[in-house]
């Protein structure tokens, strides 16, 4: 291991949290303090090239397959390296966040992989990003262990060949975290942060276990981006003496722009690099951002009448199912958000044939495994993927050399039969206002109206009204989306909130807070390129 640096990070406007020290060691500090010196300039040169990206896009109207790297997708000699053991079988993955109990139950729940997630399931509050670390390095260590202080019951871990295989989410590359700084005062980038405080503790740990540290890598815009992520893997194994290798990251294809450069994002962490995966309602919301101006023909309708059998989601889903399995990698499917209803057992019932019908048809497809946001799920999914792999890990032999997909299929947005819609943006408005109050509570993963929301699902609510006002939609009954319109529905619904939860939860929650930063962000002129950027100025802790 290198000797610590001489300059450490400052933990700055932060409460001194229990056990921190177990995280926020000198030698740990000094670890994540190397990353930052030697990956955030070339991090900060990234974003830089997103907006120029971005500008070109905007200028254009359109996206094409990089004509620089086209030896790299024509040449069929290269694979991406073997998936170890661990991660060989992936049918049915659950996502969540780090807290105590989701750690235990997410563990425990019959799925192959966890996704542990420091990203968009999870509000970035100071307490949240270190207690997420302990309750990691709790699991491998099996000292976890939970009570529910209102019923009582306590949640332990299973054995460890009953525990799933964690995957962990760092944040994306344009999150800071302020409450860690160099001595110039700059933050450090959240996604070091948390790639390096559980790379530290764990890795070694993680290969004593016969696993390995493995991550997914969300909000990737292009391969130069994964290039880096190659970077800091290979400085971070020398650093801790471990073997190169060893990591292995799946990325999350969930900007419309990385759906272009899949083949070139396997090569350039080909030696790390396990999969990819189809991040629903993100790429999405990288549709609207990256074509927000660009006509009628680029407007998506209601999100929920965006279905992955839509004609330009098909083309992204086979697209990458082909790439994964041309280079040895798994693909990985979308996320079923629903979650189950206690009450209303119909409800339950007409969900559960949806999960079933969509994990069904990731199956035929190719898919190597699925996600999930809720235990009651798995067996579902797992039942969908042991139709059609049986014993078999995964089905990366079927090559789907029948699919042709060209450039303009992906933006074919027009070519889906649906309109927006007054309950669509209705919809919108209650999801966006929900969402944010709980998140600035410090909860990422939210559950409103039987489904498992995010921060993606919050991005893509927002950018909806924007697109729709910008671009003078028509709705189904009638009215035009204006500034006007989404202020009403927005009162409407903090008054419907008011009414539903009563007057002293009201005043105690940051609901006209959350419908303050709502209408702001979709209705500003200047769109944010992200929700969480101004949303983490106004969250506590």
């Amino acid at each position: 291991m290198s000797a610590p640096a001489p300059s450490p990070l400052a933990i700055v406007d932060a409460e001194p949290l229990p056990r921190q020290e177990e995280v926020l060691s000198e030698t740990a500090l000094a670890f994540v303090a190397a990353l930052h010196r030697r990956f955030t300039p070339r991090r900060d040169e990234l974003l830089a090239r997103r907006a120029e990206r971005r500008a070109e896009i905007a200028r254009t109207s359109t996206l094409d397959f990089l004509p620089e790297t086209a030896a790299i997708r024509a040449d069929d000699s290269w694979q991406v390296a073997p998936a170890p053991p661990a991660l060989e079988d992936r049918r049915v993955e659950i996502t969540g966040p780090t807290d105590r109990k989701m750690t235990i139950n997410a563990l425990n729940s019959g799925a192959k992989v966890w996704l542990a997630d420091f990203e968009d399931a999870s509000a970035p509050t100071w307490e949240n990003v270190v207690t997420g670390q302990l309750s990691l390095i709790d699991a491998y260590t099996r000292s976890i262990d939970f009570t529910d202080e209102r019923t009582g019951k306590t949640y332990a871990l299973r054995p460890d060949e009953e525990l799933a295989t964690v995957v962990m989410r760092p944040r994306g590359w344009h999150l800071d975290e302020r409450h860690l700084t160099d001595a110039d005062g700059t933050p450090v980038p959240g996604a070091l942060v948390d790639f390096g405080l559980y790379f530290f503790h764990n890795a070694k740990r993680l290969l004593d276990l016969g696993k390995g540290p493995y991550f997914y890598l969300p909000k990737t815009e292009s391969h130069l981006e994964a290039r880096l992520w190659n970077d800091v893997f290979v400085f971070a194994q020398d650093y801790l003496g471990i073997p190169q290798g060893s990591v292995r990251a799946t990325v999350l294809i969930e900007t419309i722009t990385a759906a272009y450069e899949m083949e070139e994002t396997l090569y350039e962490l080909r030696d790390h690099a396990s999969g990819l995966n189809a991040g629903r309602w993100d790429y999405l919301f990288s549709i609207v951002k990256n074509f927000r101006d660009g006509g009628p023909r680029f407007v998506l309708p209601d999100r929920n009448a965006v279905t992955m059998t839509a004609p330009f989601m098909r083309a992204y889903t086979e697209l990458l199912v082909r790439t994964c399995h041309k280079r040895g990698a798994h693909a990985i499917g979308g996320m079923a958000a629903f979650i189950p209803s206690r009450r209303d057992q119909e409800v339950n019932k007409v969900a559960f044939e949806k999960v079933k019908a969509d994990k069904d048809r990731e199956a035929n497809d190719g898919f190597d495994g699925s996600w999930v946001a809720h235990p009651d799920l798995v067996p579902i999914a797992m039942e969908s993927f042991d139709r059609v792999l049986g014993d078999r890990p995964n089905q990366k032999d079927r090559l789907r050399e029948d699919v042709d997909v060209k450039a303009e299929d992906l933006i074919a947005i027009d070519s889906l039969d649906a309109r927006p819609t007054y309950a669509g943006l209705v919809n919108a408005v209650q999801v966006g206002i929900r969402y944010i109050e709980a998140w600035l509570r410090g909860l990422g993963a939210v559950a409103i109206f039987n489904l498992m929301e995010d921060a993606a699902t919050a991005e893509i609510s927002r950018s909806q009204i924007w697109q729709w006002i910008n671009a003078g939609v028509v709705l189904d009954n009638g009215e035009r989306v204006t500034a006007e319109l989404a202020r009403k529905v927005a009162a409407e619904e903090l008054a419907d909130i008011r009414a539903e939860v009563g007057e002293e939860a009201f005043a105690a929650g940051n609901w006209q807070q959350a419908h303050d930063l709502l209408l702001k962000v979709a209705l500003d002129e200047d769109y944010a390129d992200f929700l969480t950027l101004p949303a983490y100025e106004q969250l506590k802790g």
